[in-house]
């Protein structure tokens, strides 16, 4: 199953999806978590690893892939990157992966350096890693998506089967759900609603199918860097995903 965790910005997708994948590991499943925000820089920490390397790299570099994306934009193919057709968890590049209890994490591409362009081929590279991905019985894709739905545009969400909305309470927060909602609906993705940073007063206004309050242990390890623990509701948030 590949779950992609979608939201505003701020709301808490890393921390959701980090909790999603220690959850599933526990329950003895292979997890990789793939993020996709070109600018968070962070997500890495939540596992107690070392920040992987851009798996852009491992296609030539964020340069070359916009070179064969604008050649195949040319020619009238669309945007392609030359990505494997078929790719297993077993076969991912160690080089370009840190793991640590059974749970894998890969970064498709970082924003560096000043001037060095947009994140679109990021976002190619992304909707075809997905889609290439063949996962075996047990085994679990999380996706640490940007902030926004411009993932959607970009067609990313193709390659995924249930969109995880998060939602902490704010207008904006439960506006932008709405909209994450009703596009996964359009092409047929199941969305599991899962309410964050939320507290008796305003869960009445965030209606959603599972819920993670404010914990003082998650925001001490957000704060330091530190790796997040695995907190009871977890266990909610992840049977509803695997709900049928």
């Amino acid at each position: 199953m590949k779950i992609l965790v979608c939201g505003k910005g701020g709301c808490g997708k890393s921390v959701v999806a980090a909790l999603i994948a220690k959850e599933l590991a526990k329950r003895g499943k292979k997890v990789l978590v793939v993020d996709t925000d070109e600018s968070n820089f962070g997500i890495y920490r939540n596992f107690g690893v070392e920040q992987p390397r851009d798996f852009m790299e491992f296609l030539g570099g964020k340069e070359k892939v916009r070179e064969r994306l604008l050649s195949f934009l040319k020619s009238g193919e669309g945007e392609k990157t030359r990505m494997p057709d078929k790719i297993s968890l077993n076969e991912l590049p160690k080089d370009f992966t840190a793991e640590k209890d059974g749970i894998k994490v890969i970064a498709i591409g970082k924003i560096h350096e000043f001037g060095e362009g947009c994140a679109c081929p990021m976002g190619a590279v992304a909707r075809e890693f997905l889609q290439a991905l063949k996962l075996g019985e047990d085994e679990f894709v999380v996706v640490d998506t940007d902030a926004g739905i411009e993932h959607f545009g970009r067609g990313v969400e193709a390659g995924g089967d249930v969109v995880v909305a998060v939602i902490e309470p704010s207008y904006e927060s439960i506006r932008l759900a709405e909209k994450i909602v009703e596009l996964s609906r359009k092409i047929g993705k199941r969305v599991v609603k899962v309410g964050n940073k939320v507290d008796e007063s305003s869960k009445e206004f965030v209606k959603a199918d599972a819920y993670l309050p404010l914990r003082k242990e998650i925001q001490q390890a957000c704060l330091l860097g530190e790796e997040l623990p695995l907190v009871d509701e977890a266990r909610g948030i992840v049977d509803a995903i695997l709900e049928r």
